[in-house]
């Protein structure tokens, strides 16, 4: 799963951009200029690899996550594309001001790099928050769901060979669980080991 990585440098790209920007504002020296620009062009590839790379990995975890973070995903990848928005404006802003020479538009653009690097954060944050407090992670949500489903149906079930089977069957599905997360996750798994 690329996500991860492309979100770290999404996070910390706007933080640079702001500075090298900052350094322009003070010193206004034109390769600053350029060099800013550049810093806030890349940022906004950044930001939209990362908010491509959430796209592609957010439908993999969305049935591994609680209710709450479902809703959770659903409010971050929106903001992942506000985000994406903005960037696209700043770099533009800033791509014309560069060009024409008009510094004001350049800091107006370098002062939204602040806010937009606010927002980044935040965003960053949120996205800790859906793996780390509404995915518990990933994977246990859906153990515990499975686990007392087939906890509620023993109960009902009056035979013991019965009861057995459903806890069988509850067993076989955490192990297609932990599968399922793992492909979707990339990560490999040792089960062809423990066969042998």
């Amino acid at each position: 799963m690329l996500h991860p990585a492309t979100a770290h440098f999404a996070i910390v790209l706007p933080m640079v951009a702001s500075i090298i920007g900052m350094v322009y504002i003070i010193r206004k020296e034109r390769f600053l200029a350029h060099f800013s620009t550049f810093a806030i062009v890349v940022t906004a590839i950044a930001i939209g690899v990362a908010w491509y790379s959430g796209n592609q990995a957010g439908p993999k975890i969305f049935e591994f996550l609680s209710a709450d973070g479902k809703e959770e995903l659903l409010e971050h990848k929106k903001m992942g594309l506000y985000l994406v928005i903005s960037m696209g404006i700043i770099a533009l802003i800033k791509i014309i001001g560069s060009i024409s020479k008009r510094f004001l538009l350049e800091v107006v653009a370098i002062v939204a790099m602040f806010v937009i690097s606010g927002a980044v954060l935040l965003q960053g944050k949120d996205g800790g928050e859906i793996v780390y407090e509404y995915g518990e992670p990933f994977e246990s949500y859906k153990i515990k769901q499975t686990l007392k489903e087939a906890v509620g149906s023993a109960e009902d079930a009056e035979e013991c060979d019965e009861k057995v089977e459903l806890y069988e069957d509850a067993i076989d599905s955490l192990e297609e669980i932990t599968s399922d997360l793992h492909e979707a996750l990339g990560i490999k798994s040792d089960k062809g080991e423990e066969e042998e």
